[in-house]
Formats: C-alpha cells, structure tokens, sequence
C-alpha cells in the first residue's frame, strides 16, 4: 500500500512558478500560515490576524492588545496630510471610491509616512549593533550626535502641529503596561531624553510606534504597511464625508488665493515658422515624381 508521504511527494509541484507561505487555497479549503480560515474567523481578533499574516505566528501575551493600539493610533489625523487632501480631492472630482482610497495611499512618501520606516531601521540598526542593552543609551547619544552633526533630524521625533504628540505618550504608557517594552523602545526614549534637553524636541507617534513594533519583531520594511493598514478607516470616512456632504467639484481656495509669478510677455514669431514651413512644403510638392 502507498502511504501518504509517497503520495504526496508524487502529487508535489516540481518546478512551481509562484511560491508562498502565507496561504493555501483548494477547493472548499483555505489554510492561512497553518490554521483554517474557518477557525480564524470568529477565533482571532484582526490585530491578531495582522499579525499572523505578516509575523507568520499568533501574537503572545498582550502583543495583540498593543498592535490593536499602534493601528488606532494611526487612524486619523483630519485634513492636515496629504494623503486625506489628495483622497478628498479625488472623490469630489467624482471618482469611486477604490480609485479616492488609492489616491491617498498614493501620497504616502518620504515627507508624509515616510518617518515610520525610516525610524524602525534607525532603531533596528542601532540595537542590533549593541552587544547588552546597557550599550543603549551610549548608542543613543551617538545616535543624536550623528544626526545633528550632519544638520538632520531624527526620524520619529518633532511634530508641525504638536509640541508633545499626544499618541506617542499613550502608546508608551501602554507598552509599559501591556509589558511590551523592549531595547528598541528603550532606545526611543533614551533618544527623546536627549533631544528633549538639547533642543525641545519629543517623540511623535512614528517615532513611539516604530520602537514599538520594532520589539514585537516587525522588520522595518513593513513599517510603512502597518501605518497604511491603521489609516486606510480614516481615509474611507473622509472620502465618504466629502461625497455626501460638500458639494462637488470643491475648491479648497479661491481663485483670487493662487498667485502667478511666471513669465508676463513673451511674443511668439509664428510668421518666420509659417513662411518656413509653407516654402518647404512647395519644394515637396513640385517634385517630379520617382525623382529623390
């Protein structure tokens, strides 16, 4: 008799042409990282679920309760970025929804969610260069050394609208309580408490989160992704806000707002090129023919 194993070999792809470990698809049958979707649903929260599919394991202990709060915490922060006025703007232009929400996610780069990345591989390198966590805050000062010797900001740290990022405070009052502290944290706030001193500069939410989900064991190449997965409620609420209730076609100012510093006056010769182009059109076309 053949057993499994044999038969399974036997049924095996050789060559495939796609491969994945995040999910299994038969028919009546779908296994995501090992567990059936059936189970999943109504089993697991979706901050589990987030992280099961990205991490590639079921959240420990609290972990799921702080990546439940590190999503909320991205929600929404009204019109003041980019990517709600871009999602805004397209949907009063009267476009669906899918093509307002890409819209938005569109204008997430290097200046609007661009910090959360950039601070998890700040911290990520930083930690993994420590030999003890006792190195931290020695690896923290170089870190700000380094940063303003060469005039940069820190990643994570100052806010335009905030001189102490509400969001941030929380996030670091519940990883303290949901025991999620971990070196990358630690080195978030060694590094506040030396820009704090040094120039009044504190923590923003990228810059709490990004220690954060540093410690739960996020790469910092999916930083950007859990930020989008945190936001894309709030733009969903604001293009549905801007199709039911402003009128469309909105201008966010007037007319008598935009101000034209260009060139004035400048004369075109469009007589030279006319005369040009009607003389070399008379030669082409007395030409006699089969002649070059």
């Amino acid at each position: 008799m053949i057993s499994e194993g044999i038969i399974n070999d036997i049924l095996k792809v050789k060559n495939p042409k796609w491969r994945t470990s995040i999910t299994r698809v038969e028919p009546n049958r779908i296994v995501t990282r090992g567990y059936s979707q059936e189970d999943l649903i109504g089993g697991v929260s979706f901050s589990e679920m987030v992280y099961l599919l990205i991490r590639g394991e079921l959240p420990p202990g609290n972990v799921a309760r702080m990546l439940e709060a590190v999503l909320v915490s991205f929600c929404d922060h009204g019109v003041t970025p980019p990517s709600t006025q871009a999602a805004r703007m397209i949907a009063s232009a009267g476009s669906p929804v899918h093509a307002c929400i890409a819209g938005g996610l569109l204008a997430f780069g290097k200046n609007h969610a661009g910090a959360i990345e950039r601070s998890m591989k700040l911290f990520q390198e930083t930690v993994s260069g420590c030999e003890s966590e006792d190195e931290i805050p020695e690896a923290a000062v170089r870190l700000v050394d380094d940063h303003l010797r060469r005039n940069r900001k820190v990643p994570g740290f100052g806010h335009r609208y905030h001189n102490a990022d509400p969001r941030a405070v929380r996030l670091l009052d519940l990883a303290e309580e949901y025991d999620c502290v971990g070196p990358h944290t630690r080195l978030a706030v060694e590094v506040q408490n030396i820009l704090l001193e040094r120039k009044g500069v504190r923590m923003n939410v990228d810059g709490a989160n990004a220690g954060i989900l540093s410690d739960m064991g996020f790469d910092w190449r999916t930083g950007a992704g859990v930020f989008m997965i945190g936001r894309l409620p709030g733009l969903i609420s604001h293009v549905y806000e801007e199709k039911v209730r402003e009128p469309a076609f909105r201008k966010f100012f007037d007319i008598e707002e935009i101000h034209y510093d260009g060139e004035e006056k400048r004369i075109l010769e469009t007589t030279y090129r006319s005369l040009e182009g009607a003389e070399i059109c008379r030669t082409m076309n007395t030409k006699e023919p089969g002649r070059e």
